[in-house]
């Protein structure tokens, strides 16, 4: 006996018991009693399956004949604003069923095609059809592709409930296999069609004809209409043709291919249909807060998982984050063209603008274009623009503080250089250094290409995509900092980013739904509004200073209210030679309470298609529509740390590159060069580069870079007049140096052909309400002795018109000042003119620059070309 039976038995005989108990024997596993359990196993399985397919087919049967004839069962979904107060009910909008006589079989035969080719083999559940989608699921390790047919997605519409359970889905088949014993193939599709769900509100074929193409009579309808309509069910809101015009053209190319593969149309009769664009434009309908209800659906959709049908039907109550006077106020802003620059053509300048409270992360008010229309494009986040300047705040100095190197008292280089093959240029003129704040203020741009050199341009991208800018592999470039993206970003983006430093560093996802009740009233869904800490407070704190300073006294003064404002302007150029206009104008700023941005501009930019002003346009508008919004919020003030202590910068600005001095030019004749020699300058690998202008050409481009103080120009051609200057490059900072002096030869041969006098780059006078408005300060050359009147106070020793004639005093609108013999500076202020202006890589200009500069004044504008990204050369400060 083992030592645990001897101790069981011991333990037995002292308790008084007799023999210990013997141990149970096990019983052996037959052949016999396996078998006799796999068939019981399989006979209760067969029974379940036979019961359970019963109970499916009666049920479906049961809930066929209940609600074949009805379209919905709950009540209406119903959408209220943040006070609760019902704003908008979601009616559906259908025809009265087409009989299939009326339908065209080249629309069955489209949806057929795209939605179910089999439609006419199986019996309501196409189970290779559930095979192979399930096997691609599988592969792509998600749901790629369903496997419903017309007649599921038909019974699916009969069903009429959107719970996702397996129960909803094996009802859905049971109703399926009840229809196809009950109706025909063409009973099935034609009351499909009658029933389907084309986007919104609307339901049935008939009434998506009349929606999207105006078009009451089906037989009318083209095969590139068809073929649209058909795309729809896939995606009732993505392939929208009024809301996404280019994906849904993408998605009707695909039904085309589908159709022309199984036999119903030929390759000629596709690529007809699949080239043409839609350009419908429905009947105007005035429908209150539209473009924020079409928000919230889009967000239900997209957040939550609930399709357009699924809250069309489920008798749901959205409570959103909508204020009905803000929405309002922003809604008539958007309609009063005097808001707008006026268009040169029919096709119209174009706005968005978003409005949060930065407290909750609440969309307040929304507004996605002006005539926006039902379920139509939104700009809100549909488009995407560059930026500008306003990315400044986000991706140079507010990244720059928060590294701890620097702060708004910090001196930033401001002098011409270039970084690497990058040559970016201020609009108002260089300086060795700059403080931070008045870069910001006056919107300079070296200093934020600098920064973001400084603090490395990962650090400014990944503090942007913190801030939730959707900034893309492309953007890692220097030129982000001016806005250089390649795909852009949005009004919404744009005020949910700047919501951060409203809050003292603290940013919560923007949302419009704030909870949703289902047909129950049972909450089904409810919004985050956790807030994450994106910068320090004390950073935020300093941006919000010299933010101030720009609504203050800088680019952004048109945005002033009655409340604190901070904010940044932003301005796209043209990006085309010559063409001194607009693409784009921003401004984002905000109160202590609201946080807005705003953004105008073309849908379709060209050279006919562009904005003559600048970003006062936006900030005008936003103050426009602010000053009235803030008035129903209780004043704050901008947060303020506790113990704030601005750390002093530790690192300094580089020490600026030396220039050049005592250039000299020489033409030799017999070998027909130009001979240049220098100073050379101190330091070990300074690279010498060398500019050159034809006196006729407008701005000075590189010839040469060398090592050696000299240079040979063997290109210039005899009979003209040549003008050289030159500049250090530093490898090692990136920095280039101010111009040396400039040297001018005539190249003697031949008579030279006379040079075109230059014209000024002001226009002379301006406009009588422009003369009240401010513009930037500039320091611009003046003039020779000459004499030029202009209206204003301006002064100086020999003010001087465009040509640079005469003798006496100019009277400038704007202050300024022209010392004649050419060296005088000319302070400009005044009003906004519609002007070119073209910085120059050298610091002389033509007597006809300083008398424009004396005289009529330069708008007030932040643009400014960059280079880098996918639109160099087109996205601008």
């Amino acid at each position: 006996m083992s030592n645990d039976e001897i101790l069981r038995s011991n333990r037995h005989r002292k308790s008084g018991g007799g023999q210990p108990p013997k141990p149970k024997k096990k019983r052996k596993l037959t052949r016999k009693r396996v078998l006799w359990t796999l068939f019981f196993t399989m006979a209760l399985a067969i029974f379940c399956a036979l019961g359970g397919y019963l109970f499916i087919t009666i049920n479906g049967e049961k809930l066929l004949t209940e609600n074949e004839g009805k379209l919905t069962v709950n009540p209406t979904t119903k959408i209220y604003d943040r006070n609760a107060n019902q704003i908008a009910e979601l009616a559906l909008e259908k025809s009265d069923p087409v009989e299939s006589d009326k339908i065209p079989q080249i629309i069955k035969d489209a949806f057929v095609a795209t939605e179910d080719k089999r439609f006419y083999e199986h019996q309501g559940v196409d189970l290779w059809s559930i095979g192979r989608a399930a096997v691609k699921d599988v592969i792509a390790r998600s749901m790629v592709e369903g496997g419903s047919t017309i007649t599921q997605q038909l019974a699916k519409n009969i069903f009429l409930t959107r719970d996702k359970t397996f129960f909803r889905k094996a009802t859905e088949m049971s109703i399926a296999m009840a229809l196809e014993r009950h109706k025909s193939k063409d009973e099935i599709i034609t009351l499909y069609l009658n029933r389907i769900n084309f986007g919104g509100t609307v339901y049935g074929i008939k009434a998506a004809s009349e929606h999207y193409f105006g078009v009451s009579n089906l037989n009318e309808l083209k095969l590139w209409q068809i073929a649209t309509l058909a795309a729809m069910p896939k995606g009732p809101s993505r392939y929208n043709p009024l809301r996404n015009p280019e994906l849904s053209k993408e998605r009707r190319g695909v039904v085309l291919q589908l159709m022309n593969e199984q036999g119903y149309i030929t390759q000629e009769e596709m690529n007809q249909a699949k080239v043409i664009n839609y350009n419908y434009k429905p009947p105007a309908t005035k429908q209150k807060y539209q473009a924020f209800i079409d928000y919230v659906i889009d967000e239900a959709e997209n957040k939550y998982g609930l399709t357009e049908d699924d809250l069309n039907i489920g008798g749901y109550k959205i409570y959103t984050t909508m204020d009905k006077d803000a929405q309002t106020t922003v809604e008539n802003a958007f309609a009063d063209a005097d808001n707008f620059e006026k268009s040169v053509d029919d096709e119209p300048v174009q706005g968005s603008m978003v409005i949060i409270n930065q407290e909750t992360g609440g969309i307040v008010a929304l507004m996605g274009g002006r005539n926006y229309e039902k379920k139509g494009f939104s700009r809100v986040n549909d488009s995407r623009r560059s930026p500008g300047s306003s990315i400044k705040p986000i991706v140079s100095y507010a990244p720059a503080i928060e590294s701890g190197k620097f702060s708004m008292d910090s001196q930033i280089s401001n002098a011409k250089q270039c970084f690497g093959d990058y040559c970016p240029t201020n609009l108002h003129g260089y300086s060795n250094t700059i403080s931070m704040s008045e870069a910001l203020t006056k919107s300079e741009n070296i200093p934020a290409v600098w920064l973001l050199s400084q603090i490395g341009v990962g650090t400014g991208y990944d503090f942007a995509k913190k801030l939730g800018i959707g900034v893309g592999d492309n953007d890692r470039n220097l030129s982000l900092a001016l806005g250089g993206m390649e795909k852009g970003t949005n009004t919404l983006e744009m005020a949910q980013a700047y919501t951060a430093f409203a809050t003292g560093g603290e940013e919560r996802q923007a949302y419009a739904i704030k909870s949703i009740a289902d047909s129950t009233g049972e909450t089904a869904y409810k919004a985050n509004t956790t807030a994450e800490r994106v910068m320090k407070e004390s950073t935020a704190y300093q941006m919000t200073e010299m933010m101030q300073e720009v609504v203050q006294s800088g680019t952004g003064k048109k945005a002033k209210i009655d409340r604190p404002v901070a904010g940044k302007t932003g301005t796209t150029q043209s990006g085309y030679s010559g063409v001194s206009s607009n693409r784009d104008v921003w401004f984002v700023g905000y109160t202590p309470e609201l946080t807005a941005a705003v953004w105008m501009g073309y849908d379709n930019p060209d050279r006919k298609h562009l904005l003559k002003n600048s970003s006062p346009l936006a900030a005008a508008f936003w103050g426009k529509v602010m000053g009235e919004v803030v008035k129903n919020y209780p004043e704050k003030s901008f947060p303020k740390p506790d113990n704030l202590d601005i750390p002093k910068p530790s690192e300094q600005v580089t020490e600026q590159v030396q220039a050049v001095t005592g250039l000299t030019a020489a033409y030799e004749s017999s070998t027909g060069t130009v001979n240049l020699a220098w100073n050379p300058v101190t330091g070990e690998g300074k690279e010498y580069r060398v500019y050159r202008k034809e006196t006729s050409e407008a701005d000075f481009t590189q010839l040469v870079s060398t090592l050696s103080p000299n240079a040979a120009d063997i290109g210039a051609m005899a009979g003209l007049t040549y003008e050289y200057y030159v500049t250090v490059y530093d490898p090692a900072t990136g920095t280039e140096s101010d111009p040396s002096n400039t040297a001018t030869i005539l190249i003697e041969g031949a008579e030279p052909s006379p040079s075109p006098s230059p014209s000024p780059s002001v226009e002379p006078s301006p406009s009588p309400d422009q003369g009240a408005r401010g513009g930037p300060e500039q320091t611009v050359p003046g003039g020779d002795n000459g004499g030029g009147t202009d209206n204003g106070n301006g002064n100086g020793g020999g003010n001087v018109d465009g040509n640079g004639n005469g003798n006496g005093n100019g009277n400038g609108n704007g202050n300024g000042n022209g010392n004649g013999n050419g060296n005088g500076n000319g302070n400009q202020g005044g009003g906004e003119l519609p002007v070119t202006t073209t910085p120059s890589p050298s610091p002389a200009a033509s007597p006809a620059d300083g008398a424009a500069a004396g005289g009529a004044a330069v708008p007030e504008t932040d643009t400014q070309n960059v280079t880098g990204g996918a639109d160099a050369g087109v996205v601008t400060q």
